[in-house]
């Protein structure tokens, strides 16, 4: 079994999670113009492994502009920080890395930027001071997820168009693009499994508890993501390029039926047939 030369420090970082975490707090409750704090992602949902970020969010009760001034310098405080990665200094948001190989995502959000949502249906709250996010959470965990019939009109479209874009650079010799068409398509069945389940898929190329214990896909379907790998050579290329295609028809005509859409299945076929 492959071991990493980083092993000894991987096993101490929930220990050093845990101790960012409470520095965050300390420094956050201090602050009265503070009104909420919660956390979202692997924490807000209780299932953390080694690796996991935190995911931290802030509700302030106003002057919102001067936290978001001010992000890169709170971060500071609770820790030594290798770099930042965020775009931009005026986002509500920042990614700070810490020199532990700790990363905290932070967004800097007013009360009236909050509304129910699918994707606060598993938040930890830490401060609620006026019970909004309590009343957020229980809202949120109402909505049950549903694809438009425009999201799915839009998921054929993208696969199809992949699909060309991928025997266009085969054909040019860019393997390195062709793969990474590939791997969009992979993804986008992905998300078709996912719409089919009636979960929420991740946003375009998040690959993120797509494999692994925490997936919410069978192990079957994790082992045709692992089968679909193609190499650096165009007959590789167009196997694996039409396996994935002969899936997408059955998981359109799968959905379509599901969600009581026509599946425009020859329109596809024809689409796909030029390649």
């Amino acid at each position: 079994m492959w071991s990493s030369k980083w092993q000894q420090r991987d096993q101490k970082l929930p220990q050093k999670r845990e101790s960012l975490r409470k520095r965050i707090e300390a420094d956050l409750l201090s602050d009265e113009n503070i009104c909420g704090i919660f956390y979202g992602g692997s924490l807000g949902e209780g299932n953390p492994d080694r690796y996991s970020d935190i995911d931290l969010r802030i509700v302030v009760k106003e002057n919102k502009s001067r936290y978001i001034a001010s992000k890169h310098k709170r971060a500071k405080r609770w820790g030594q920080v290798l770099f930042f990665e965020d775009p931009g200094e005026g986002l509500p948001y920042t990614v700070a890395h810490y020199d532990d190989f700790i990363k905290v995502d932070v967004f800097y959000y007013i009360p009236a930027d909050l509304t129910p949502s699918v994707w606060l249906q598993a938040i930890h709250i830490v401060k609620d001071e006026s019970g909004l996010l309590q009343e957020i959470r229980e809202q949120s965990q109402k909505l049950v997820y549903k694809p438009t019939n425009e999201e799915i009109a839009l998921w054929r479209r993208k696969f199809v168009s992949f699909a060309h874009e991928v025997y266009r650079r085969t054909m040019r010799g860019e393997l390195y693009y062709a793969l990474k068409g590939i791997d969009e398509l992979r993804w986008l069945i992905t998300k078709g499994w996912y719409m089919e389940m009636g979960k929420v898929p991740n946003a375009p190329t998040d690959w993120a508890k797509i494999e692994g214990d925490r997936s919410p896909l069978s192990y079957e379907q994790q082992q045709s993501l692992c089968n679909w790998t193609a190499y650096r050579h165009p007959q590789s290329i167009e196997q694996v390029t039409a396996e994935l295609c002969d899936v997408f028809i059955d998981l359109n005509e799968s959905l379509s039926k599901q969600y009581n859409i026509p599946s425009e299945k020859a329109l596809l076929l024809r689409a796909l047939a030029n390649i």
